[in-house]
């Protein structure tokens, strides 16, 4: 079993942030698996809404739901091959001057 690194941060204030605020647990639970999911491989996570919904306990819609989100929060960035191909997930971390 390895273990995974958060920022204070992500604790101390997003999670009130997105939960309270935003009331959006869904995106915060999605940030804290593609995080971890990325510090385990070492690199972005390719992962259709299916497979993350699955991961996550979420359902498909709410896990969309939650991805846009992010996406508009800045909290994560996506790429796509083509149109159908399955999306590449980075998250970010704004609150960081560096997104390392």
């Amino acid at each position: 079993m390895s273990t995974i690194t958060l920022d204070r941060y992500v604790i101390d204030t997003l999670m009130r942030d997105l939960i309270g605020h935003d009331h959006k647990p869904a995106a915060f639970v999605v940030y804290l698996w593609l995080t971890a999911e990325q510090q385990r491989t070492n690199k972005a996570v390719a992962i259709s809404y299916a497979a993350l919904s699955e991961e996550t306990g979420l359902s498909r819609s709410a896990t969309q739901a939650a991805v846009t989100w992010l996406l508009q929060r800045g909290l994560l960035a996506s790429k796509h091959a083509s149109v159908t191909a399955t999306p590449v997930y980075t998250t970010l971390k704004p609150w960081r001057r560096t997104n390392t």
